[in-house]
């Protein structure tokens, strides 16, 4: 017997959306790592299987992050991989077994010796229903005797996978800025520590008169107080985590980038059965980091699908004014009280809403899209009526008047 719900969508777009999200994870051909072999670990005892993976599905490969399975291999071709049948559902895919279900009883691992003959897959799917991967088990004779349960449990598992990918985002975000800070910091140590060696060596070899010295004296304490200066910049800046993350600017107009954004969320709203309006007549540009200002577009969006009920409409709407541009996330969902608008936008703000799919929240994503939009030189905020009377959220933009032209 198997169990499949084959997903309707495998156009060339989503596959591009689904790999450039699976990417920024940054999880492939990466070093084994405890929680994930305790998922796999779990998912074993849970099913009292022979074996155990996850895995995450390249453009032509599939990586499995843990395993713990009799077929010792990390990488498996696209084509031969049950990961990739798994996930063309939604739900969780159950092979009883394998020998008699036409979509996989030709694969090379069923047929190999002590192959898969039971086979069952939670998809890894992400907010906006993109399939990465899967938590899966497999056992080499068939298994007729599976339980809802233990298929809940692997369904869960996957979701604890996708939150364990999610805090290495945000941490990476974190570490980045370090890493800008620290790099910054050697850059502007290395001239006034090349000059103090310099000097040190002049002052050793004794042959300076006394107005030299007294010069050379007056220009190290001129550079040990440059010093002093760049390490109180870098300590104010470090007060602020996000504060020094580079970035690169290029020119955007403005609908390309919402209709851009909307797309990679056409499942999710399907999968809550919402409809998105979008009011954009602006033909203006904006001057960003794309990839920064589409994860504070995304946040907004996917925070608005997930705290409205399912049928919901919510509505993007774009205004301009006499410098800015201004986006509005608007829904009618499950909206904030009066406490929860004095913690928005601060790090790890716990606040009464709650998703109405159960989907996940963190608490971290408005704080770093706050940060994201004061980069950019932009503003945040947002207003509700009240418990279960909707919300918006609002980001302003310094705009740009037209396109550049260019030679």
């Amino acid at each position: 017997m198997s169990k499949f719900s084959k997903r309707s969508n495998t156009a060339p777009d989503y596959e591009f959306q689904r790999l450039n999200k699976l990417r920024r994870y940054d999880i492939i051909n990466t070093p084994p790592e405890l929680l994930f072999d305790l998922i796999a670990e779990i998912a074993k005892i849970t099913f009292k299987a022979c074996g155990s993976f996850v895995s995450f599905i390249d453009d032509t490969q599939v990586y499995l992050k843990a395993n713990t399975s009799p077929i010792q291999v990390s990488i498996i071709k696209k084509e031969d991989s049950l990961c990739t049948v798994a996930s063309q559902s939604a739900k969780v895919t159950l092979i009883e077994d394998t020998e008699s279900c036409a979509e996989v009883k030709e694969n090379p691992y069923v047929k190999m010796d002590n192959g898969i003959r039971f086979y069952a897959a939670a998809p890894i799917t992400t907010m906006e229903g993109f399939v990465i991967g899967a938590v899966s088990v497999m056992d080499n004779k068939p298994r007729f005797d599976i339980e809802e349960d233990q298929l809940m449990v692997l369904k869960w598992l996957a979701r604890i996978t996708l939150e364990k990918l999610e805090s290495r985002l945000i941490n990476r975000v974190s570490v980045r800025a370090y890493d800008d800070r620290l790099h910054r910091l050697a850059h502007d140590m290395k001239n006034p520590a090349t000059s103090l060696v310099a000097y040190g060596q002049l002052l050793g070899k004794g042959l300076l008169s006394h107005e030299k010295l007294a010069s050379l004296g007056s220009k190290i304490e001129q550079t040990g107080r440059n010093i002093e200066q760049t390490m109180n910049n870098l300590l104010n800046e470090a007060k602020n985590e996000n504060a020094s993350i580079d970035l690169k600017f290029e020119t955007i107009k403005v609908r390309d980038l919402l209709d851009a954004v909307a797309t990679t969320f056409d499942f999710a709203l399907k999968q809550k059965q919402q409809t998105l309006n979008i009011n954009c007549q602006i033909d203006g540009y904006i001057q960003v980091d794309q990839e920064r200002i589409t994860d504070v577009l995304t946040n907004l969006l996917s925070n608005a699908i997930k705290y409205s009920q399912i049928g919901a409409e919510i509505e993007v709407n774009c205004s301009t004014g006499i410098n800015d541009i201004i986006f509005e996330f608007k829904d009618s969902g499950v909206g904030m009280t009066t406490e929860d608008m004095s913690k928005l936008f601060t790090k790890f703000a716990k606040l009464s809403s709650v998703p109405t799919a159960k989907e996940r929240s963190n608490g971290i994503g408005l704080y770093i899209v706050k940060t994201l939009v004061q980069l950019h030189g932009g503003k945040v905020w947002a207003s509700s009526a009240g418990k279960n009377l909707g919300s918006s959220f609002f980001v302003s933009l310094p705009k740009l008047e037209s396109m550049p032209v260019t030679d």
